[in-house]
Order: structure tokens, then C-alpha cells, then sequence
């Protein structure tokens, strides 16, 4: 019940053996100047306990990543104040682009990932994660993912 992306929407797979420039599961780094945490959207689905997950990335200000980072596997991290990011991630069922939101980023204990938060838009995203979906949507989604990974194997 879930999509996730290996990398912001600014990563590139040239950046991969530059000595400033760091892509793990959780974190990335470009150029030493930019800083990215994965997170999740969630979106409840209606009528369900059941949770749409999206694994998102959101660039955070160096201070705040580093001030992550120092926390990363520190108990009781959760208790840190959200960070504010902008979500970092295209997710192609949305128009328009999910580019550059502005999110909360609420650190979770150790071994959870983060837990994002949209600014309360009209944003169609912002939008499902205030109000939830129904099942029907996730069957969209999916098969809107699926299709559109076959068309980028062609």
C-alpha cells in the first residue's frame, strides 16, 4: 500500500561518484549544498485502518539536516520540532507537480522513517492526506504507477 522513489527529483546518476555528493535510503546530499530526507506521506483510506503510503523526499536547510543526521540514531529523536522542507519528489498521478510543496518533516523513533506533512493546500495531494481515499483510488494509482513503469520500459 505504497509507491516510493530511490531519489529526489534533482538527483543525478552522475552525482553518484562525486566526492560531494551522498545518496543513501534515508538521505541525500548534492554538491554539498543541498540536503534531502525520505519521507512518508501518508493518506488514510477511507472505510479501512489501512494507510497509502508515499516514500518522498524533502530538502531541509543544513542546519536542520545536520541537526537530523546528529539525531539519526538517538532514542527520543521523535520529541525534536518538525523541520520545514519542500517536497523534493515528482509523484506523476498529481497535476499539477508535487514540486516544491511545502511540507513538516516530524522526526519518528529510531527506525521509523519521518513522517511528512503538507502544508493544508488545495493541492490535490494536500487535499488526500487531509480528507483520505477510498480503495477505488488506490486501485488508480497503482494501476496509473504500473503503466506508466511499463511505458518508461519501452
Amino acid at each position: 500500500m505504497g509507491y516510493s522513489t530511490p531519489a529526489p527529483y534533482v538527483w543525478d546518476p552522475s552525482f553518484a561518484d562525486a566526492p560531494d555528493c551522498l545518496l543513501s535510503s534515508d538521505q541525500c546530499v548534492i554538491k554539498a549544498q543541498h540536503y534531502f530526507v525520505k519521507g512518508l506521506v501518508e493518506i488514510p483510506v477511507v472505510g479501512t485502518d489501512n494507510v497509502f503510503s508515499w516514500g518522498v523526499w524533502v530538502s531541509l536547510s543544513r542546519e536542520n539536516f545536520s541537526r537530523a543526521a546528529d539525531l539519526w540514531d538517538t532514542p527520543g529523536r521523535e520529541s525534536e520540532k518538525p523541520y520545514f522542507g519542500w517536497l523534493t519528489t515528482d509523484l506523476p498521478v498529481y497535476s499539477p507537480s508535487t514540486i516544491n510543496l511545502k511540507t513538516n518533516v516530524h522526526t519518528r523513533p529510531v527506525g521509523e522513517r519521518p513522517f511528512v506533512e503538507l502544508e493544508p493546500t488545495d493541492h490535490p495531494l494536500a487535499v488526500e492526506q487531509r480528507d483520505g481515499i477510498t480503495m477505488d483510488r488506490v486501485r488508480a494509482i497503482a494501476e496509473a504507477l504500473l503503466h506508466a513503469a511499463d511505458d518508461e520500459s519501452e
